[in-house]
């Protein structure tokens, strides 16, 4: 558009010209070799400007027909370019389809019209091709050749990055990861490998300056960076908690500012500031993260954080604790476990079935039963409440890649992830469950006389405790019976929960002490 303008403009000024000398006659007069030529003035305009179109067009064709080997020799090469890289594009969405057969072929052809100097990309192609084909040692080999190359450097340790990972050598993985992160700290992959592997070494301060040139990248979110820093933070005082309680506090605290709800972070912040006699400030953590999610070990610290407290003392803590999150379970439980202590058992009691009622699980259940134990000695419905905690859904712990912990540990044991451990519930039990107590049904007791002579063994009270539960959902019978030539009479015995009006009579000190004899089946 611009060259039509230009040369609109130099035809309207060549126009004007020829115009303003039409408007003025003239006559030249030119003395040439004896000679004298008179024309007039727009003649010899004309005659100028021909001349010089004369030139520069004979000019033109001269430098042509100079310049036409190159010009056809580039026209040619041009084509054969072109063909090339159709090729190779036609190629990469093979690879990329898997069609390793075509991949291979347009390589081949794309290797003939384009050199890989030229085209770094007919060695990715080649090295895609050879993974297509199954060919893995010769692709690690094209990745290590490119490795040469500062274009394709990247490139290469990605490659080799990928196939440590299939072949499940993290050792060498990481040592790739590495070598791309310091290069191009911006690759999310290599950081993220680096980030596992300072980890998993222990190295908190390298694992944090990463982070942190991961959020200057812009790789991540501010929130999640914030969040990464609170874990490694954590990490670094859980680590630092014995050597140098300083530092470690330092880091805790520093952790607990950027994620303030997480829990870990409160807990060992509120920890170290308590052995320093700073139980005001420690108080105050544990309350803030307990508003935003209760968790018992912040219950457990937040009780005990004065050691010359009595028992009531710590009641009214945990009480104070349930105002600030009422109606839940996890506030029960902390004032149950806190009047247990104190022998409030009526407090204890109420609560632990508002927890029941709120969050039934297998804590509340053995809370419960503690309860009973304490207070009452009521074997049977201590047994009926352990029952029911066998049943109850498991109390939530620290889960992370199938693993359950009751520690937070900072990666993963399986995979060495970062913050993979979170606070919930693990799966349910696996198998069948025991029967509810009102569905179970009592054995019939067969006559003394009807019980037939069968094979017996001794078993001592402590193994006849250790029995699975799972043979009383199975309903097995086990009958005591007497040795020949004894005169005992035949007992009974069974390992099904007793019933909630059993009276719980426990058995006498000399039946406990004596081995039992069980009918095998």
């Amino acid at each position: 558009m611009i060259r039509i303008l230009i040369f609109l403009a130099v035809v309207f000024a060549l126009g004007l010209g020829f115009a303003w000398l039409a408007d003025r006659p003239g006559e030249m007069l030119v003395t040439f070799n004896g000679y004298q030529y008179q024309v007039s003035l727009m003649v010899a305009a004309v005659a100028i400007v021909a001349v010089v179109a004369a030139v520069m067009i004979l000019w033109w064709l001269v430098k042509s027909l100079w310049n036409s080997p190159y010009t056809i020799s580039r026209y040619f090469r041009v084509r054969r370019r072109d063909r090339g890289y159709q090729a190779l594009s036609t190629g990469m969405i093979a690879a990329g389809a898997g069609d390793g057969t075509l991949a291979r072929k347009k390589t081949k052809e794309a290797a003939k019209l384009i050199s890989s100097d030229q085209e770094p990309l007919i060695n990715l192609l080649d090295a895609q091709a050879s993974l297509l084909e199954g060919d893995h040692e010769g692709a690690r080999e094209k990745f290590e050749r490119m490795l040469d190359d500062p274009e394709m450097r990247l490139l290469g340790l990605r490659g080799l990055y990928l196939e440590a990972e299939r072949l499940g050598d993290r050792n060498a993985a990481r040592h790739y990861a590495g070598r791309a992160a310091a290069v191009a700290p911006q690759l999310a992959w290599a950081a993220e490998s680096t980030l596992e592997e300072l980890t998993e070494r222990g190295d908190w301060d390298g694992a944090l300056k990463l982070v942190e040139s991961q959020k200057s990248t812009r790789q991540i979110e501010r929130d999640a960076a914030n969040r990464r820093r609170a874990v490694l933070l954590t990490a670094k005082a859980q680590a630092l908690v014995d050597s140098d309680p300083n530092t470690a506090r330092t880091a805790a605290v520093e952790a607990n500012k950027l994620a303030p709800e997480f829990a870990p972070a409160a807990v060992i912040a509120a920890n170290l500031l308590i052995r320093q006699n700073d139980v005001r400030k420690g108080s105050k953590i544990l309350e803030t993260a307990w508003r935003a999610e209760p968790h018992p070990d912040i219950a457990e610290l937040y009780t005990h954080a004065r050691p010359g407290d009595a028992v009531l003392d710590r009641l009214n803590r945990a009480r104070k604790l349930q105002e600030m999150k009422k109606n839940h379970a996890e506030s029960s439980m902390a004032v149950a476990r806190a009047a247990l202590d104190a022998q409030d058992f009526a407090t204890a009691r109420r609560e632990a079935e508002a927890a029941i009622r709120m969050d039934r699980r297998e804590g509340a259940y053995l809370l419960l039963a503690d309860i009973e134990e304490a207070e009452t000695g009521d074997q049977g419905k201590v047994r009926q409440l352990l029952s029911k905690a066998v049943r109850a859904p498991r109390d939530p712990a620290w889960v992370a890649d199938g693993v359950v912990s009751e520690r937070w540990a900072p990666v993963s044991p399986v995979t060495g992830k970062l913050d993979a451990f979170t606070w919930r519930a693990p799966m349910e039990r696996l198998g069948q469950l025991i029967e509810s107590d009102a569905d179970v049904a009592v054995p019939a007791i067969p006559a003394a006389s009807a019980v037939p002579a069968e094979k017996t063994i001794d078993i001592a009270p402590d193994a006849l405790a250790a029995k699975p539960a799972a043979e009383a959902s199975n309903g097995m019978e086990k009958e005591t019976a007497a040795a020949p030539g004894d005169g005992e009479a035949v007992e009974q015995a069974s390992e099904l929960p007793r019933l909630p009006d059993d009276p719980g009579v426990a058995p006498d000190d000399e039946a406990e002490k004596s081995p039992r004899r069980f009918r095998l089946f």
